[in-house]
Formats: structure tokens, C-alpha cells, sequence
């Protein structure tokens, strides 16, 4: 399976490689166990004119595709060759009842030590779809990450025109050859460590039919916006007949945040067409488009057909409110004492020795607490940038918020101007939620929920938390154990079920 890269923003983004289609296709046998390796190891890498070594799986950057398909039972063997603590994260499987191979070290795990092997084994259950996998622990999934493609049911339809080709997208750079008058589906991952992208392509349509592995309302736009660890997929028809096409990829913050400003570019290349052909250029969005990201993001509604509803809690059992933070934590070696951290309610993470699941499960005391604060211990004008707190200290814990099982639960994260407003992507382990409301400014708990959507809102496991606003899921806890809800870097609070 060739690839061909293009490299761009090196330390914020990541790589946008193309990954062939016709590998995408499993033997033709239901429910089957597939068998994967992934051997950890260092491998000399060039990228942007120099070569160093990097961690990767079997040698390759983006790791390999995983591919199976719905109801199939995946056994990964990871073995870890390099000197550094290990483990794998499976980003946006639902782990029903296989809460030890999610994967994120010191929660349902501990890591693989240097030499060590781990046997993840898990099975594809009521989902199909693009997610993917990363390496949780330090910042190694820089690196360290690839592709999940959960191909439907046998016999099953996709809930849209039947595409000629697939491609699977991981956002670093490449040249997709395409032919004319075919429809493509592109399978478009972000695999980036902070920052949001816009993706379009110079002269053709984006048609989205699904997003985190679920299926939404197809809807067309010219361009469309991924959060790190969000994928989508969209159908591209080729009905220019030939030519040459520029593929933009460009970051998107709305927050005053220096970052790297550089546009990654790529090319659709029709059949036929010399390599010397001008290419037809597309202008990205401004770094601060709000409203192209605000236009896409409301234009996302689950498909909520018979065959796929969404079953979104009307009533919850839990309603939570969290605010989302940058604080200081003292730190006697760093520049000025203290370091930048990030918190929920003014509780930064402890990271534990002993797995959280592990604790739980066993019994063991002394690794967690279950009092993690279900609302800010001190409410205030949470985006007035000119009215944060004095004190910029948050509490260090390793606290949970324990559910019952089946609870339905309401979460309203809420952006703060503690340090600097910023976008936040808050991804939620061995859940998928529905997003049934976003605002700008503070949340009102008396008028804003009257506007939520609760028929038909999308369904996803990843959601950007806009800066100087607040985001609104709602989630069911049907899935037993510890579950991690987990930002950009590590943030707040584990459920424990």
C-alpha cells in the first residue's frame, strides 16, 4: 500500500497522508476475529528536508489502517521496542464491556513497559464508520497514531449513494488521482494534537454523511471543519471531467493564540491530465472564520432514521457543569515557578501509579477520590475576560464523579477567560454523545435550554467547546467501568460506572 506525504506545521499538525482504497475490503466472512501487530519501535523518518527518529508502529508513519467490520472482534498485539512507557487508545470505540483495552495509561490501564506485551481485544459492537487509534500517554501520539475503517454489515447498505472508491485521509499531504465522473468517498481524519482544521477542496462540493463513525443528514458545503481526534466523511463527485484541483488544509482558532499559520495543500488529480497542468487554487478560510466553523457545526444533524434513530435522553438523571480552564500550578524548576495547566471545575489531574479501572475494580484505596464537584465551587462571569478570579491556582485531585448504570446525564461545558479564552476539543472514552446545544458567552440554565435540539442532534464521541462559549451533551451510561472525559492535554475527570 503506497503513500505519498507532504509535511506541514510539524509540531501542532499532523500528517494528511492518503491511505490506498483497496485495502479496504476484509474477506468476505461475517463476525470474524482480526488479528493485528503493532510493533513499537523507533524508525528514521524525513520530513521538511530532515531525517531524525520517531516512535511508530511496524515502522510506519501514519501507523497501519485497522479495518473490520461491524460486529467483527478485533485482537491487537502491541509490542513495545522503544524505551518509553506505552499504550493505545482505540478513539471513539464504544468498549461495551471491554473497559480494560481502551487504552489510555493510568485510567483502564497501566502501560506497556519497555519489552512488554499487551493484548488489546475488543469487538466492533452498533458501530461502523472512520475513528481512529493514538498512543495515550506523554505526547506520543504525535507520531504514534493511524486509521480505524468499520466497514458495515455484509448486505448492509451505507445510508447514501454507494460511492465508486474510498480514501482514507489522515491530515498531512498527498496527491489523490481520481477519475472522472465517479463519486469518491473521502474518509478525512485529524489526527492533530491542538488545533482545529478547515479542509476544501478548489472546485468541487463536499457532500458530509457522517461524522465520529455515525451517520448524519447529508448536507453539501464547500468547506468543512475537524476538531483534533474528529473524522469525516464526505462524498466528492468528479464532475469536472479533468484538471488539476488544489486540496486546502489550513488551521482554525478563534482565540487569540499565536500558531503556526501554514496551509498545508494537496492535489485531486484527474486521470489523463499532465502532471504539468496549472492547478486550479482555492483560497482557505481565514484563521478566525467563526462563522465558516459556526455554519458547519449547526448544519450537523444526526440522520435519526428508522434503521439509525437517535436516542437521545429527554429526561437526565445527572445534570453537570463544568468549566473548562487555563490556571497555574507552582512548579519550582519552571520559568516564574508555576506552570500553565488546564482544569474542569478548578481541578487539574493527578495522573495516578495504579490504573483507575484497576482500583475500581479491585477494590484498591488510596488512588481515587469520588468527589469530583458536579458545578463550580465559585460561579462567576465566566467569560468576562476583565472579571476572572485573582487567584489563577487550581486544586490538583484524582477525582471521579460516579454514575449508576443507565443514568442519563446532561454535561454544559463552559469556555472561561482565566488566562485567555480558547477553544477546547473534549472527547468522552467508551461513550458517543449528542450534542443538543453550543452558545456564545455563559450558559443560561433558565433560557438556554428551552433551544435545545433533543429530536435529532448529532451523535459523536469528539466536540470543540468554542471560545468564550459553551457546549451541551447528553449521554446514557450504559457502558460499565471508568470512563475518561479528556481534552487537548490531560484535563478533569474519570466516570465510574
Amino acid at each position: 500500500m503506497g503513500t505519498t506525504t507532504f509535511r506541514w506545521s510539524p509540531v501542532m499538525i499532523l500528517p494528511l497522508v492518503l491511505l490506498a482504497a483497496t485495502s479496504l475490503l476484509p474477506s468476505p466472512v461475517e463476525c470474524m476475529v482480526r488479528h493485528y501487530k503493532f510493533n513499537v519501535v523507533l524508525t528514521n523518518t524525513s520530513r521538511l528536508c530532515s531525517t531524525k527518529p520517531i516512535v511508530t508502529v511496524n515502522g510506519q508513519f501514519p501507523g497501519p489502517t485497522l479495518v473490520a467490520r461491524e460486529d467483527d472482534t478485533v485482537l491487537v498485539k502491541v509490542v513495545n521496542h522503544v524505551q518509553y512507557n506505552m499504550s493505545i487508545h482505540w478513539h471513539g470505540i464504544r468498549q461495551l464491556r471491554t473497559g480494560w483495552a481502551d487504552g489510555p495509561a493510568y485510567i483502564t490501564q497501566c502501560p506497556l513497559q519497555p519489552g512488554q506485551t499487551y493484548l488489546y481485544n475488543f469487538t466492533l459492537t452498533g458501530q461502523r464508520g472512520t475513528l481512529l487509534w493514538h498512543a495515550h500517554i506523554l505526547w506520543l501520539r504525535a507520531t504514534v497514531h493511524g486509521a480505524i475503517v468499520i466497514l458495515p454489515k455484509r448486505g448492509v447498505p451505507y445510508p447514501y449513494p454507494k460511492p465508486h472508491k474510498e480514501h482514507t485521509l489522515v491530515l498531512e499531504g498527498f496527491t489523490l488521482p481520481v477519475r472522472p465522473n465517479m463519486t469518491y468517498m473521502l474518509r478525512v481524519i485529524n489526527a492533530g494534537l491542538n488545533e482545529e482544521l478547515f479542509f476544501k477542496i478548489a472546485g468541487h462540493k463536499l457532500t458530509v454523511v457522517e461524522v465520529d463513525a455515525t451517520y448524519v443528514k447529508p448536507f453539501k458545503v464547500d468547506t468543512i471543519v475537524l476538531g483534533p481526534g474528529q473524522t469525516t466523511n464526505v462524498l466528492v463527485t468528479t464532475q469536472q471531467g479533468s484538471g488539476r484541483y488544489m486540496v486546502s488544509v489550513s488551521p482554525f482558532m478563534d482565540a487569540p493564540i499565536t500558531v503556526d499559520n501554514r496551509t498545508a495543500t494537496a492535489i485531486l488529480h484527474y486521470t489523463g491530465t499532465q502532471m504539468a497542468a496549472p492547478v486550479s487554487l482555492t483560497a482557505p478560510p481565514p484563521i478566525n472564520s467563526t462563522l465558516v466553523a459556526t455554519k458547519f457545526t449547526n448544519s450537523l444533524l444526526a440522520l435519526n432514521s428508522k434503521e439509525y434513530p437517535a436516542n437521545v435522553p429527554t429526561t437526565v438523571d445527572h445534570s453537570l457543569f463544568f468549566t473548562i480552564s487555563l490556571g497555574l500550578n507552582t512548579c519550582p524548576t519552571c520559568t516564574g515557578g508555576a506552570r500553565v495547566v488546564a482544569d474542569f471545575n478548578n481541578v487539574t489531574f493527578d495522573m495516578p501509579t495504579v490504573g483507575l479501572l484497576q482500583a475500581h475494580y479491585f477494590g484498591i484505596e488510596g488512588v481515587f477520590t469520588d468527589d469530583f464537584p458536579a458545578n463550580p465551587a465559585q460561579p462567576y462571569d465566566y467569560t468576562n475576560t476583565t472579571a476572572q478570579p485573582a487567584n489563577l491556582a487550581t486544586q490538583n485531585g484524582t477525582r471521579v464523579y460516579r454514575l449508576a448504570y443507565n443514568d442519563a446525564v446532561q454535561l454544559v461545558l463552559q469556555d472561561t477567560g482565566m488566562i485567555t479564552p480558547e477553544n477546547h476539543p473534549i472527547h468522552l472514552h467508551g461513550f458517543n454523545f449528542f450534542e443538543v446545544g453550543r452558545g456564545v458567552g455563559n450558559f443560561d440554565p433558565e433560557k438556554d435550554p428551552k433551544r435545545f435540539n433533543l429530536v435529532d442532534p448529532v451523535e459523536r464521541n469528539t466536540v470543540g467547546v468554542p471560545a468564550g462559549g459553551w457546549t451541551a451533551i447528553r449521554f446514557r451510561a450504559d457502558n460499565p467501568g471508568d470512563k475518561e472525559l479528556m481534552g487537548s492535554i490531560p484535563l478533569g475527570s474519570t466516570f465510574s460506572g
